[in-house]
């Protein structure tokens, strides 16, 4: 069993501190989701604990298997196991999506002398799972993809890699719900002893097809409320402004969301 633990992690970008104080573990086999209001320190959670240089930590520790990775360059986090789907995946122009999907293979297996054209064939297959056209993957990454295009080539990505703990940074945000769906499932046939995931969401609604294992509200830059499904299941019912002042904390300024 593979672990990701957070501890007393305080962090920021351009002076500005972000968060202040997260503890947090998640293994494999587990999955995570995170939920809060806008501007509660989700993402800048996942782009730190991946060590986006933009982001510098103050104090605290992030550690994989029991070692820190603080030292570690974001590549060296992936091949540790790591893996963080983006909020707004890049564009990448002239970059087939195969040849990169390739190039990220051989930099996580090197040792894997499987050809561009059987790893064609892989992907083909792992696309079906994700309703993607065959001619989906001869175009260049994320150019004129469509929002839900884009987050479902980055699930295709995790699928491929294999990571043992894969955090989702709103992939739901802009998904219809067939795209929704299929984003879900695929995740969920992933998730065993090999695999957890860690999902940041505004939103319940992935979270009826994905059931987590556990549900971490945040707030201010601090995880603020742990528990089951039924922390989110509280959430929909209520809000987060109820929920904030369950938990002891000033509502001012809290977008609903």
């Amino acid at each position: 069993m593979d672990e990701l633990t957070v501890e007393n992690l305080h962090a920021g970008i351009e002076g500005k501190k972000i968060l202040k104080g997260v503890n947090f573990r998640a293994r494999t086999g587990e999955v995570h989701a995170i939920m809060g209001p806008n501007g509660s320190g989700k993402s800048t959670l996942s782009s730190v604990i991946m060590g986006h240089p933009k982001y510098s930590v103050e104090s605290g520790d992030i550690k994989f298997n029991g070692k820190s990775i603080m030292a570690a360059s974001p590549d060296e986090r992936a091949k540790k196991g790591l893996f963080l789907s983006f909020q707004y995946p890049f564009e990448i122009a002239g970059m087939p999506f195969v040849k990169f999907l390739h190039a990220a293979y051989k930099a996580h297996y090197p040792l894997d002398t499987m050809s561009i054209v059987k790893f064609r064939e892989k992907i083909k297959e792992a696309a079906k799972e994700l309703h993607m056209g065959e001619d989906f993957i001869e175009r260049e990454l994320n150019v004129g993809f469509s929002g839900g295009e884009k987050k479902r080539a980055e699930i295709l990505q995790m699928m491929l890699l294999k990571p043992k703990i894969a955090i989702l940074d709103e992939t739901d945000s802009g998904l219809d719900i067939d795209s929704l769906k299929l984003v879900a499932n695929a995740v969920d046939r992933m998730r065993s002893k090999d695999f957890g995931a860690v999902v940041i969401t505004h939103y319940q609604r992935i979270l009826n097809y994905l059931k987590p294992d556990f549900v971490h509200i945040m707030h201010d830059g601090k995880i603020i409320k742990s528990g089951g499904i039924e922390i989110a299941e509280e959430l929909e019912k209520k809000g987060y402004a109820d929920i904030l002042k369950e938990a002891g904390v000033k509502v001012a300024g809290v977008k609903l969301q």
